[in-house]
């Protein structure tokens, strides 16, 4: 008999482009099947810059909710094509979708993810799971982060206390004691490549700053940087998730405004020691904690050493020490919780979130 594969789908807050997986998954055991990245076209990583700071209007969120859901569609499609015969054994697609404005507090705590999941269905002829955060928001937590689960089911041990860090456009933490007898606690530490992508762009027009460039030319300034550190969402105690809709390009403008002699490239070096002081300040306490990243952080050297000079005396690696390249773990672990809804199975971890207890996360979308 055939085993289940799964296709994950994910597009982070540096909204640059979806991550599609091919998947399969054993006791402990992630299987690769396939991969690949599918940019967005720059008009609309634009726009959805644009409306994630609420420079849009509802037809425009509209539009932009079908334009991600064909994206979407069409990078699980050309894994679909892929995969030949071997389509029969796809069980389900579970698609994060793009999240465009995530509000945890509140009277009305809410979290808006594009990429109609209805589109993705008709398109693929494949059930799709979609929409995970809302249910677990409904039970009172943060929606955010959810791939904690994910990380203990396949990357706990029952002898190392680890912590999984997720270098996307905000940095998350899953921390993941030895053994059984603790918790799971995770949490967003704030700005990973956020605060950085948007400055680079800013003052260069690309994107991201390439292996850290732009911030090789700086140094960092000690006053801005504590400046920046003693920002209240640092600490905060958890749980606690923030995204795009603080920590932008307007954040970094008003903290220059006490510090207007600063140049762009010692910014942008002190944007980086922000990124790996703010996590190093909040790990967890213990004797021999391994640090594995992972996310599109891990691709640019001067942060990664920066990192582990910050988490001394913790070793920093990645989560390729664990047998999954870390671009693909995100969505590999949306590929999962859609396995977890389709099963009945709770997807959250109310230890991490805050939610009222474990819950069975997103909404099923059949063919």
């Amino acid at each position: 008999m055939s085993e289940d594969t799964w296709i994950g789908l994910m597009s982070g807050t540096s909204m640059d482009s979806i991550d599609a997986v091919l998947v399969s998954f054993g006791p402990g055991r992630v299987k690769m099947l396939d991969q690949q990245t599918l940019h967005y076209p720059v008009d609309v990583r634009q726009r959805l810059c644009s409306l994630s700071q609420n420079q849009a209007t509802p037809d425009e969120l509209g539009e932009l909710d079908c334009i991600t859901g064909e994206l979407f569609a069409e990078a699980a499609m050309q894994l679909v094509e892929r995969a030949g015969d071997s389509r029969r054994t796809i069980r389900a697609i579970g698609s994060h979708g793009q999240t465009i404005r995530h509000q945890p507090t509140g009277p009305h705590p809410f979290s808006i993810q594009l990429g109609d999941p209805s589109r993705i269905t008709e398109l693929t002829g494949i059930t799709t799971v979609a929409d995970f955060r809302r249910r677990d928001m409904a039970a009172g937590g943060e929606g955010a982060p959810l791939a904690p689960a994910f990380h203990r089911a396949f990357f706990g041990s029952a002898s190392e206390d680890r912590c999984i860090l997720n270098l996307g456009g905000i940095a998350n933490i899953s921390w993941l004691p030895a053994g059984d007898a603790s918790p799971v606690m995770g949490f967003d530490t704030g700005p990973a490549n956020a605060l950085m992508d948007a400055w680079c762009h800013s003052h260069t027009g690309r994107p991201y700053d390439e292996n850290g460039e732009l911030a090789r030319e700086g140094s960092v300034d000690v006053g801005l940087l504590d400046d920046m550190l003693s920002d209240a969402y640092f600490l905060r105690e958890p749980p606690k998730s923030t995204g795009k809709e603080k920590f932008n390009l307007e954040w970094i403008t008003t903290v220059l405004k006490r510090h207007p002699d600063v140049s762009a490239q010692d910014v942008q070096r002190t944007l980086l020691a922000l990124t790996a002081e703010s996590i190093a300040r909040q790990l967890p306490e213990s004797h021999s904690l391994t640090i594995y990243a992972c996310g599109g952080g891990t691709q640019n050297p001067l942060l990664m050493q920066e990192l582990a000079k910050a988490c001394v005396p913790h070793r920093v690696c990645t989560t390729s020490e664990l047998g999954l390249d870390p671009q693909w773990v995100e969505p590999a672990a949306f590929a999962w919780l859609a396995r977890q809804t389709l099963d009945g199975l709770p997807g959250n971890t109310p230890s991490v979130t805050g939610a009222a207890g474990p819950r069975i996360l997103g909404a099923i979308y059949q063919p």
